[in-house]
């Protein structure tokens, strides 16, 4: 068996480890940006957040979403409503898991990788139930 030393294979099959470099990129651009990542791959029974970050006095959830090429369109359309539903429930249960005031401002953003190009949709949905 062949050890494949590389932090991040381009060829690699494994979407854990494929997202998690590009979560890596994600939270690099933020961080450029002067965001505070406060918390990755949050998961409940509810859903998963990507990233939960903090922009001056909003707390960011934001879903990271790649494609290595246009082909299947661009990655933030995959952000269907199935999707918002089951991250805005995670958001909620994260809000009320660490007793965050709800009169916080708190927004929901995408980060959609495009091969190397990196796109930020500030406010990209609403919260939904």
């Amino acid at each position: 068996m062949k050890e494949n030393n590389k932090l991040y294979d381009m060829n690699s099959d494994n979407t854990r480890a494929t997202g998690g470099y590009f979560e890596d990129m994600a939270c690099q651009y933020l961080s450029d940006r002067g965001y505070t990542v406060l918390s990755r791959n949050f998961r409940c029974r509810l859903g998963e957040i990507d990233i939960i970050a903090r922009d001056g006095d909003h707390i960011v959830f934001v879903e990271v979403k790649y494609r290595k090429n246009f082909k299947s369109g661009y990655p933030a359309e995959s952000v269907g409503i199935g999707k918002i539903k089951r991250i805005s429930a995670a958001a909620a249960f994260y809000i009320h898991k660490n007793r965050l005031p709800l009169d916080m401002p708190y927004r929901f953003d995408v980060v959609s990788i495009e091969g190397n190009e990196i796109t930020h949709i500030v406010n990209a949905f609403e919260f939904l139930r």
